[in-house]
């Protein structure tokens, strides 16, 4: 991943840079997505910055409420409508897609960018997909739009592409509909909907939830296949490390609208950084090696977005937040910093500490 100046400088540093386009395909620069309601403003991204090449793949995680899936439709701009009718979505911040900025863009030219430039694989096909049309038509009209073809063409494509991701006799299952797909065969069809016109950002929010293990494995592999034959730069939304260590080249971890930690996925697999980091690491099941203890979760419940902690927003949380002087993990909010090999952490706790942790205390019991 390149990294932007704004995780160590600070959003008034990188300030004149904003008009500068970025070399990385995808580049998000200090995203927030706030929500006002009743009982306060929902930060639910809260400075969110990363960027992604073509042909990688970015694993995103953290559990439910983190804002993962939130940073996925503002990269979609799926939030714009919900501004533009109820005025109740504030973003700001810069995402750059390929050279085009798209937070401020106009909006129908966001319209015919989604779809044909940059396409969303959603975490339930069933709800995605319309129920009272079938899929065959369905892909058909996601390629006509941004194609001036005849809907015999359409349908051939619509078959081709149901053929590519492995559904069989794909030209009598294209008159389906998706209630006569099984929940692997639903979440293949929207697959092909989504790179019917060759994508070049793909985004996959929680592609394998509710799929059984074999047909979550057919899925990654297909994701993997797809994204070498299309070059695509791919996203892949998760709370399962699992996924992201099969798929990932880079993995951002999020917790409380806010990066902790990302860097290349092996580096954040073999030595992170962060204690939220290590929690979720020790939560994962391992198969490679015997388990002598029981799995550790990481204790307690996510930060409401309403009343994020200040300080370290998982200082409620963190068994090491005692540890620097000053009760600086609970006063003053961690910014990024590089730790070697573009590896980043927010965390207050001194580097030599935190391996001597990770070494000593945390990689014997996973």
């Amino acid at each position: 991943m390149t990294d932007s100046s704004e995780d160590t400088k600070g959003t008034a540093a990188a300030a004149p840079e904003k008009a500068a386009q970025p070399a990385a395909f995808l580049d998000v620069r200090d995203l927030k997505v706030h929500f006002p309601t009743d009982d306060g403003v929902v930060k639910s991204v809260d400075g969110l910055t990363f960027s992604l090449e073509k042909g990688k793949t970015l694993g995103i995680v953290g559990e439910s409420g983190s804002g993962k899936s939130v940073t996925s439709l503002a990269v979609m701009g799926l939030h714009r409508a919900a501004r533009q009718q109820r005025s109740k979505v504030t973003m700001s911040g810069e995402i750059w897609l390929d050279g085009k900025e798209l937070v401020s863009a106009d909006p129908d030219e966001v319209r015919r960018l989604r779809g044909r430039e940059m396409a969303m694989i959603f975490q339930d096909p069933l709800s995605a997909l319309h129920p009272f049309y079938s899929v065959g038509t369905q892909i058909v009209e996601a390629y006509r739009v941004h194609h001036a073809v005849d809907k015999k063409t359409a349908r051939k494509r619509a078959v081709e592409m149901l053929d590519r991701v492995g559904i069989p006799q794909p030209d009598k299952r294209v008159d389906d509909h998706p209630h006569q797909f099984s929940g692997g065969m639903r979440q293949r069809a929207m697959i092909a909907m989504a790179l019917v016109n060759n994508p070049e950002l793909l985004i996959a929010d929680e592609p394998t939830t509710a799929l059984d293990v074999t047909v979550q494995a057919q899925i990654l592999d297909l994701i993997r296949d797809l994204q070498k034959e299309f070059g695509s730069a791919v996203i892949i939304i998760t709370h399962d490390l699992g996924v992201v260590a099969e798929l990932a080249d880079d993995l951002l971890v999020m917790y409380g609208g806010r990066c902790v930690e990302r860097g290349p996925a092996e580096k954040v697999f073999s030595a992170p950084q962060h204690p939220y980091t290590w929690g979720l690491l020790g939560s994962m099941p391992r198969i490679d090696r015997d388990q002598t203890d029981r799995l550790i979760p990481v204790k307690g419940s996510p930060p409401s977005l309403i009343n994020v902690p200040s300080g370290c927003a998982f200082n409620p949380r963190c068994p090491y937040a005692d540890v620097p002087e000053d009760n600086l993990t609970r006063t003053v909010r961690p910014e990024l910093r590089e730790v070697g090999g573009g590896h980043f952490s927010a965390c207050h706790l001194p580097q030599e500490e935190r391996e001597r942790i990770w070494t000593e205390e945390i990689a014997p019991k996973l």
